[in-house]
């Protein structure tokens, strides 16, 4: 299973996926706070190489509970609140998405963060199935030679200086020099950003 939050990377991975057509399925985490732009690649891949998108979104009544408790704005409040969002919204359709699976595949780079400078080609999860992150050592200048070699359609965003592309409340643009993922959770500390899909307790 390909896990894709149809940024660049996983672009690439899909159209590695889809040109040596290998047995791997592609899904996303639909959190309903995604980008128009991000959800309106998904038919544009299902188009361009003929392959179903699996969509794993929240369970409807956590969300309804998290914003009547917490307000629609609540991952400003606090690490924590952010995070239970992020669980709700993320972690909980992974766990799904990932259920019966023995291995899924990755866009993780380790140029993305300095929580992720040690990212390793294949590792295993807390459930014991193997994580591929074949872009392991790419670096963004491979990332988009493949994509113009390639043709490989991506998300609108990283025209708008998006280079990370998550929730649409916590994403916005970065300017010249900022960090590659600057744009995310940018009102925490640097370490704090990651939303728990890969990272380890």
């Amino acid at each position: 299973m390909q896990a894709t939050s149809l940024g660049a990377e996983d672009m690439v991975v899909t159209d590695l996926i889809a040109r040596h057509e290998l047995p791997i399925a592609v899904a996303t985490l639909d959190t309903r706070l995604l980008h128009a732009q991000t959800l309106a690649l998904i038919p544009v891949i299902e188009r361009h190489y003929g392959v179903v998108v699996e969509r794993f979104s929240p369970r409807d009544e956590a969300v309804v509970d998290f914003v009547r408790t917490h307000g629609e704005n609540a991952m400003y409040d606090s690490i924590e609140q952010r995070k239970r969002c992020c669980a709700i919204r993320k972690l909980e359709p992974l766990s799904r998405m990932l259920k019966e699976r023995s291995a899924w595949v990755t866009g993780m780079r380790r140029e993305q963060s300095t929580t992720r400078g040690t990212v390793a080609f294949s590792e295993p999860d807390e459930a014991g199935r193997t994580k591929f992150n074949p872009l392991a050592d790419w670096s963004w200048a491979d990332v988009w030679h493949y994509i113009a070699v390639n043709d490989v359609p991506y998300n609108a965003l990283h025209d708008q200086f998006f280079p990370s592309i998550g929730c649409a409340p916590c994403t916005r643009a970065i300017a010249a020099g900022e960090d590659f993922r600057a744009g995310r959770w940018w009102w925490e500390d640097e370490n704090a950003k990651e939303c728990g899909l890969h990272v380890k307790n």
